[in-house]
């Protein structure tokens, strides 16, 4: 099984902490250079340390999801100077609450961050990807593409907007040797994860540990899941010995989705 990607090139959205760095540890392990992409100029600085060492030096660059412009203005000089074959999309999701409490510009935010910058993006390092004849683009989604989650509801709303995105780029650039898949993280322990546990449990009236427990328990395997977890199928996806697997959505969540 070949799952070298010593000389290929990585952009890794989301970065500098959580899923996204443990995406890239993951990349660089396997021989990919990496460039991280974040807001927090101190956290990508800390993060690229972490990285293993490869061929080519890791990069960074500093950018706000929620300004398009910016994104372009950081991704562009790094596209010119050389082909990417790997873009990791992936960012912090919209804030969790009830949905009819949900103000009209908190999904236009969310469609801006998850939706606007993933196509931004594919569109810059397409033209590369194409080149090559090698491209692998994972969005970092989440299990509410198969069944919605409670108290996400606009985030549950945009995760499948951008699994139905992959889906379509998918068809479309299947023939230049280029795949498109989704990964769904269930419970995984992240900051995402804690904030949306302080939710349920307020509005419970419990703790946050017993509300924890609960979901924990909530899964098959009886415990939440890793970075590290999620980090290892995203990485597989991008290596050769994935290149039958196109237009998918792979769930990471300990068999807790309760949908086929």
């Amino acid at each position: 099984m070949d799952l070298s990607l010593k000389g290929k090139k990585a952009l890794v959205c989301g970065s500098s902490q959580g899923i996204g760095l443990a995406v890239a540890q993951e990349l660089a392990s396997l021989g990919a250079q990496c460039v991280l992409l974040a807001r927090n100029e101190d956290r990508l600085k800390a993060a690229l340390q972490t990285l293993a060492v490869t061929d080519q030096p890791h990069q960074y660059a500093v950018a706000d999801f929620s300004d398009p412009n910016t994104v372009r203005k950081a991704v562009t000089p790094l596209v010119q100077a050389g082909d990417f074959h790997v873009l990791i999309n992936n960012t912090g999701g919209p804030a969790p609450g009830p949905l009819v409490e949900a103000p009209a510009d908190a999904f236009e935010n969310a469609f801006r961050q998850h939706v606007v910058i993933n196509q931004l993006l594919a569109q810059l390092l397409l033209p590369g990807m194409i080149k090559q004849k090698y491209g692998r683009i994972v969005n970092i989604v989440s299990t509410s593409v198969k069944v919605p989650l409670p108290a996400l509801g606009v985030s549950n709303t945009i995760r499948a907007t951008v699994a139905s995105w992959a889906k379509s780029l998918s068809n479309e650039v299947a023939v230049h040797g280029i795949t498109v898949n989704n990964v769904l993280p269930g419970y995984t322990s992240t900051a995402r994860l804690d904030q949306l546990t302080a939710v349920l449990a307020e509005k419970k009236g419990i703790s946050v540990a017993e509300q924890m427990n609960i979901m924990a328990e909530s899964v098959p395997m009886g415990r939440i899941g890793t970075v590290e977890e999620v980090a290892a199928m995203a990485a597989f996806l991008c290596t050769p010995a994935a290149s039958y697997v196109n237009g998918v959505s792979v769930r990471v969540d300990g068999g807790r989705t309760g949908s086929i």
